[in-house]
């Protein structure tokens, strides 16, 4: 397949879902692409040629607010990311299905009840409970740089939920890999005094001892975060220490 050529005739198994009636459908869609239009754009090409019903999300279409996320051939990933040269490099086809992510309701077509999916989040508090204070004498809170750069590693997170979504864990059991790293974060961060409280939703039965380790977190994280190995840590005890 030459993968310098203009365009791609690309077909589009795109799942439908209306609300009202409660149908549940694939439709298909073919579409001329070029080499570096994005998923996206494939979408406004099919609402303003084809067919307007077409529902999905986005907002920022620059990688940095998650609300794109779909699953094109089996795997989660960002539509605003996802361009139709790499795409059919990556998947070795012009033949696309498109589904919206499964791990909370669908609302329409490939959107999901974003709502729904952020009470795992919030069920591990992703802010600081209790703020440790400065010192008389201190501007900031100090930190080593080995902690710095795994912290901001970490925080690079957009709660896509990719993640979740490729996870293998029970959702109903798991609170998910993208809640487990935001507990993770905040017992890393200096500025958290309530380690007690994280502690115990981390180590919980709905937390990191769920997880799997299958990894699949980590493949496909738009931001190239190693979820599973923050997991990983949680797991082998490292925060069990408030030290380390």
């Amino acid at each position: 397949m030459d993968t310098k050529q203009q365009t791609y005739l690309l077909t589009l198994n795109i799942r439908r879902y209306d609300p009202e009636t409660k149908h549940s459908w694939v439709q298909v869609y073919q579409i001329e692409a070029g080499r570096i239009q994005r998923f996206v754009d494939l979408f406004k090409i099919i609402n303003k040629e084809k067919d307007p019903t077409l529902a999905w999300n986005s907002s920022c279409e620059h990688g940095q607010c998650g609300t794109c996320s779909v699953k094109v051939n089996g795997k989660p990933l960002l539509a605003c990311e996802l361009l139709v040269q790499n795409a059919v490099a990556d998947f070795n086809t012009t033949t696309f299905s498109i589904e919206p992510l499964d791990i909370s309701p669908v609302v329409r077509d490939l959107i999901i009840d974003v709502e729904k999916a952020y009470e795992r989040l919030d069920a591990v508090k992703p802010y600081i409970i209790e703020p440790k204070p400065l010192n008389r004498n201190n501007k900031a809170h100090s930190i080593s740089p080995k902690r710095l750069d795994q912290y901001i590693n970490a925080t690079r997170c957009i709660n896509c939920f990719c993640c979740a979504s490729a996870c293998i864990s029970s959702h109903r059991n798991f609170l998910g890999p993208n809640a487990m790293l935001a507990a993770i974060i905040r017992m890393m961060d200096p500025r958290e005094t309530n380690k007690k409280d994280r502690k115990k939703m981390i180590y919980s039965e709905q937390g990191v001892y769920r997880c799997h380790t299958s990894r699949a977190c980590s493949f496909v994280c738009p931001k190239e975060i190693d979820v599973a190995h923050f997991i990983a840590l949680a797991k082998a005890g490292h925060f069990q220490d408030n030290n380390k």
